[in-house]
């Protein structure tokens, strides 16, 4: 039998290689040999300014006055915000801001507390 590695989303053992990648039937995960090998899930990688890996329900810091469009009032250095939520895309962090609101940021303005 194929010495392949069972698909990193759904484990099933049924998996085959197209060119350079392996391919599952059952999920349509497609994934190349060597990122099969570093983790099962790999995720979002978000790191913040100071190159420290972020994940969901962290808590940050803003490092720099950040203007709002649409709004009077920028957020302050040193505003933390708890229980962020990581989401692809420029603006990586999704996060509710007290006395602000729903809020997007840019990982590379933040640093984790």
């Amino acid at each position: 039998m194929s010495d392949l590695p069972n698909c990193p989303k759904c484990n099933s053992e049924y998996t085959y290689e197209d060119g350079v990648q392996l391919v599952c039937p059952e999920c349509a995960h497609e994934w190349t040999a060597g990122a099969a090998d570093d983790s099962g899930d790999a995720g979002l990688v978000v790191k913040d300014a100071n190159g420290n890996l972020l994940t969901d329900g962290d808590s940050v810091a803003i490092i720099k006055d950040l203007k709002v469009k649409g709004s009077s009032s920028a957020l302050k250095i040193g505003t933390k915000v708890k229980n962020i939520r990581l989401v692809e895309g420029d603006h990586n962090i999704d996060c509710n801001i007290d006395g602000f609101g729903a809020m997007k940021l840019k990982s590379e303005f933040v640093k984790k507390i």
